[in-house]
């Protein structure tokens, strides 16, 4: 597959992007962290998944956005144009060793994967210690209006490296879940989601004036939920408030579906961390492949 810029994709994407404001400071992180991330704690080696790159085009890259070039990971099947475009977000630990696994795994089902660093602007999340600091001094800097537009600038750079951004999906974790929710609402193109326990409510404020249950009636694509019935920050009360304005919205929203494990905790998909289930895993991630086969294929 070739790295270069060629055969612009038919829809305008930038017509798409909102209008943004950014300070000009420029991007603190300007290239992607190697291993894991600091404040994940301990690695499970035993259980951490190490997808191989034979066969694909896969590593680092750097994608132009309204005001500089963001770092992200692309990994692609080599050899294959036309493939269609999923966007994997991050957990709040960035775009760390664990989400670029994720990218080459699904890469090698046959689809153009790419990860952006969402948190570019605000500092590096790879080193910082504990998640406390990590939400306060990184996470709740970073707006929504900021993701939006960075990710319409992904999909146009992916539909003109060679990717197929009319069949264009999105699946993110924990904050990443959160995110695919809310694109789903933003972006008319977008054929498919998969949202892996992502938060559903919350308090807003400037930055993250909506949360998921204030978009739900407006999907443009279905979105499937996988849940854990343990993971004390998201509680099931959340899940059928979403339900609920899920089944009052546009046929997208109706579309949607959620799948709950009731014996799995919070990122039980996280292979590197001990909150692991290795079934519950397996099975949202056969479910997610025959989600996106459905809108994708």
């Amino acid at each position: 597959m070739s790295s270069h810029v060629s055969d612009k994709p038919d829809t305008d994407f930038d017509s798409l992007l909102p209008p943004l404001t950014l300070d000009r400071r420029g991007f603190l992180v300007t290239s992607l962290a190697g291993g894991f991330a600091v404040a994940a704690g301990a690695v499970q080696a035993q259980t951490a998944i190490q997808t191989p790159t034979q066969g694909l085009v896969a590593g680092e890259v750097k994608i132009p956005v309204r005001d500089g070039d963001l770092p992200a990971y692309r990994a692609a099947p080599e050899g294959k144009r036309n493939a269609p475009v999923v966007l994997v977000i991050q957990e709040i630990f960035g775009v760390h060793e664990y989400i670029k696994d994720v990218c080459r795994r699904l890469a090698h089902l046959g689809y153009y994967a790419v990860a952006p660093e969402m948190f570019a602007r605000q500092g590096d999340p790879s080193q910082i210690k504990d998640i406390p600091t990590l939400q306060r001094e990184i996470v709740s800097k970073v707006s929504d209006e900021q993701v939006m537009a960075d990710l319409d600038a992904v999909v146009a750079w992916a539909g003109q490296q060679g990717g197929d951004a009319k069949r264009l999906g999105i699946t993110g974790f924990c904050w990443g879940g959160r995110i695919t929710w809310l694109y789903a609402a933003h972006n008319p193109n977008l054929k498919a989601g998969v949202a892996w326990y992502g938060r559903l409510v919350g308090d807003t404020d400037p930055l993250h004036p909506a949360h998921p249950v204030d978009v739900a009636a407006r999907l443009h694509a279905p979105v499937l939920g996988l849940y854990g019935g343990q993971d004390a920050g998201i509680p099931v009360t959340s899940i059928n408030t979403m339900k609920d304005a899920l089944g009052k919205g546009s046929p997208a929203a109706q579309a949607s579906s959620f799948l709950l494990y009731k014996d799995a905790p919070h990122a039980f998909h996280a292979d590197y961390r001990p909150s692991y289930r290795k079934a519950e895993a397996e099975a949202g991630w056969q479910r997610m492949q025959e989600w996106f086969a459905k809108s994708l294929r």
